[in-house]
C-alpha cells in the first residue's frame, strides 16, 4: 500500500502524542482496540476507493482515524465506531473524489453519524477515568459528564477541567494539552490561528452576555472547558481543506463556529454542540471567502471612476457641470 506523503497532516499527528498518551493513563485498553478498529477500517476504506483508479491512499486519512477514535466514549462498541469511520471516509471524503475535494471535516461527520444514530447507547457508555481504564463496570451508568453536571445546576472543579479528571470522549482528556497542541500546530503553521482565537473569543463572548443577561439556561463560562469545544476547534475547525482559504475569512468562519457552540449548548437538547458548530461553519465556508472576495474587490472598482472624475475637472474649461463655453470670438462653427 502507498501512501501521500503530507508532511502537514503528519504535523497533527505529532501534536496528538500527549493527547493519546494521556487517554491510555485515563481508559487504557479502550484507547488501543478503538484505534486498532479505526485506523483498519479507516485506511482499508480509502484503499478500496483509490485502487480504482491506480491512486495512492492519502495520510490525511491517518489524522482522520486519529481525531475520530477518540471522540467517542471509552466503551464505545467497537462494532459501532467501526459503522462511523467506514461512513465518514466514504460519504464524507472519498465520494467528493479524495483529499482536498471533500465539504465537509471527514472525522466531524462521521462522529455526528454516530451520535445522531445510537444516541440512547452512547450516553450510557462513560466511565469513570484513572488507572489505565480499570474501574468498575458499573461507572459506566453511574458516571455524569461535566456538562450534564452543569446543566443540571451543578459544579465541577476547575483544576479537573484543565487537567482532565472527568468523564467525557477519549479525546476531551487534558486542557493543558490541548493547548500545548495548538501552539505547536499554530508555531509550525499547520493551522490558523485566526480560527481558534476567534471561535474561543466568540464563544466566550456570547456565553457571558447569556449568563450575566439573565438567561436561565445559559451554562457557567468554565463550560467552554468541558466537553470537545477545544479539541474540535484545535483539530477539526482548522482543517485547512474545509475552511476557507482566504486569511480574513478565518475570522468570520471561528466567529461563527464559536457562536454556534453556544447557541446549540444553551437552546437546543444537545448537550454538546462543537461537531454541529463545525459542519455548520464547513457548509458556509465558499460563502465566506466570496464574500469576502466581493468586499475586496469594490474599492478597486471605485478608483477608475475617480480617476476619471480627477481627467475631466483637470481639463480646460471644464466646470464639472457641463460642456465648456467657448471663449468670446471663437465660439461656433464657421
Amino acid at each position: 500500500m502507498k501512501y501521500l506523503k503530507q508532511p502537514m497532516m503528519r504535523k497533527v499527528l505529532y501534536a496528538l502524542v500527549p493527547v493519546y498518551l494521556h487517554a491510555l493513563w485515563l481508559y487504557g485498553w479502550h484507547v488501543l482496540a478503538s484505534a486498532a478498529v479505526v485506523f483498519a477500517l479507516g485506511i482499508a476504506t480509502e484503499w478500496l476507493f483509490e485502487r480504482k483508479k491506480s491512486g495512492k491512499v492519502s495520510e490525511a486519512v491517518l489524522v482522520t482515524c486519529a481525531l475520530y477514535a477518540i471522540a467517542f466514549p471509552p466503551r464505545t462498541p467497537l462494532w459501532m465506531l467501526g459503522v462511523g469511520i467506514v461512513f465518514a471516509v466514504s460519504m464524507a471524503k472519498m465520494v467528493y473524489g479524495g483529499f482536498g475535494r471533500n465539504v465537509f471535516n471527514p472525522a466531524i461527520a462521521g462522529r455526528l453519524f454516530v451520535y445522531i444514530s445510537f444516541a440512547t447507547v452512547l450516553g450510557q457508555r462513560y466511565s469513570m477515568a484513572g488507572g489505565f481504564g480499570l474501574g468498575s463496570p458499573a461507572d459506566v451508568v453511574a458516571s455524569a459528564t461535566p456538562l450534564a453536571v452543569m446543566r443540571s445546576g451543578g459544579t465541577v472543579p476547575l483544576a479537573n477541567l484543565l487537567l482532565g479528571q472527568r468523564e467525557g470522549a477519549m479525546g476531551e482528556g487534558m486542557m493543558v494539552f490541548i493547548a500545548i497542541a495548538a501552539i505547536y500546530l499554530i508555531a509550525t503553521k499547520t493551522a490558523s490561528w485566526k480560527i481558534i482565537v476567534s471561535s474561543v473569543v466568540a464563544a466566550a463572548a456570547l456565553n457571558a452576555a447569556l449568563l450575566y443577561g439573565g438567561v436561565a439556561k445559559a451554562l457557567p463560562i468554565e463550560s467552554l472547558l468541558a466537553g470537545s469545544f477545544l479539541f474540535v476547534t484545535v483539530f477539526m475547525a482548522t482543517d485547512p481543506v474545509t475552511a476557507p482559504k482566504r486569511p480574513v475569512s478565518h475570522f468570520v468562519y471561528g466567529a461563527l463556529i464559536g457562536l454556534t457552540v453556544v447557541v446549540i449548548r444553551t437552546f437546543s437538547a444537545f448537550p454538546e454542540g462543537t461537531s454541529f458548530a463545525v459542519l455548520f461553519g464547513n457548509t458556509f465556508t465558499n460563502l465566506i471567502d466570496q464574500s469576502v472576495d466581493a468586499l475586496k474587490k469594490k474599492p478597486a472598482a471605485v478608483a477608475p471612476v475617480v480617476g476619471a472624475a480627477a481627467v475631466v475637472t483637470a481639463a480646460p474649461g471644464a466646470t464639472g457641470s457641463g460642456p465648456a463655453a467657448p471663449a468670446p470670438g471663437q465660439g461656433g462653427a464657421k
